[in-house]
């Protein structure tokens, strides 16, 4: 009999007991989708549910515009799903190598062609029926290999330009990003869900574009590391609260306001998200490179004119 316990204020985020998930090693011949669903990688799918009423929504919406023609081009031509996965990772390889060398634009690009790869493999494997165990644990793999390859051409350049302290921002950044990762997979091996924290794969792959094409990587390397730790460290009180039939933190009041922020468990494309993503945008832009010690950027952002003597 297990030993899990249903975690308390279900509204909140419902847990319960995952008898599934514990005999997952176990053959089955029911199809499982290739990429769960919501999934620490985000999905074509989430795009798809996307509210146009919010800020994110309306960008998730009109991505989806191209988005639609390449899924069904690929179904028309019956490309494996899992050689879109392959290949969205190879090309990755290639942004790394142009991070690596300060080629910031460049990699900007090549992040968003590798990426659409990313974002439509699961959408093929289901309108082609090619879902598969396999599948699942190909694209999470290859997720991880690409998330690693863009953080070490990062270290890669900044040891070159002898930078040790963002060597070791960059480092820790690509720890937390994969603890976040494995934080949620172990869990769910526990507890049926853990989809808390806000910094999960498709908004760091996003910021790193950002910083990409507007060179504030430094601003938001620190973006990622701090939001990363957060999550990692939401994910383990969420699994403590869930084993432990204990209640989650409350969204009531003052202190839910604050709870709703730091312990984050809203979805994507709504009001809060907006509201964080906004956040983060002016943090970027708006500091000033210098305060920082941005290896590659320069000049005052967009505050710094307003603390010149």
């Amino acid at each position: 009999m297990s030993r899990l316990r249903t975690a308390a204020e279900p509204s909140i985020i419902p847990v319960a007991l995952n008898a599934s998930r514990l005999s997952r090693a176990a053959p089955s011949a029911a199809p499982v989708a290739k990429r769960p669903e919501p999934d620490e990688n985000g999905s074509v799918r989430e795009l798809d549910g996307a509210r146009p009423g919010t800020f994110t929504g309306t960008i998730g919406a009109l991505c989806m515009f191209p988005l639609r023609g390449i899924i069904a081009a690929c179904v028309a031509l019956r490309v494996h799903p899992n050689i879109l996965t392959l290949v969205g990772a190879i090309i990755n390889v290639g942004a790394a190598w142009a991070l690596g060398y300060g080629r910031f634009i460049l990699a900007g690009l090549v992040m968003i062609v590798a990426n659409i790869f990313d974002f439509i493999d699961g959408k093929v494997a289901y309108q082609l029926k090619l879902e598969s165990r396999f599948g699942a644990f190909w694209d999470s793999t290859l997720d991880r290999f690409s998330d690693l390859a863009l953080l070490v051409g990062l270290i890669y350049l900044y040891s070159k330009l002898g930078r040790s302290d963002y060597v070791l921002v960059a480092a820790l950044t690509l720890v937390f990003s994969i603890m976040t990762s494995y934080a949620r997979a172990r869990a769910e091996s526990l507890v049926e869900k853990c989809k808390v924290g806000f910094m999960e794969r498709p908004e760091r792959i996003v910021l790193f574009m950002i910083g990409a094409f507007t060179n504030r990587m430094a601003g938001i390397l620190w973006v990622i590391l701090v939001l990363s730790v957060l999550a990692v460290a939401n994910r383990i009180y969420y699994t403590y609260l869930a084993l432990n039939g204990l209640p989650m933190p409350t969204k009531e009041g003052l202190r839910g306001v604050f709870n709703r922020a730091f312990f984050w468990t809203d979805e994507r494309t709504t009001v809060p998200y907006d509201l964080w993503v906004i956040a983060i945008l002016a943090f970027v832009w708006l500091t000033p490179p210098d305060w920082l010690g941005d290896p590659t950027a320069v000049g005052p952002g967009l505050l710094g004119p307003f603390f010149r003597n």
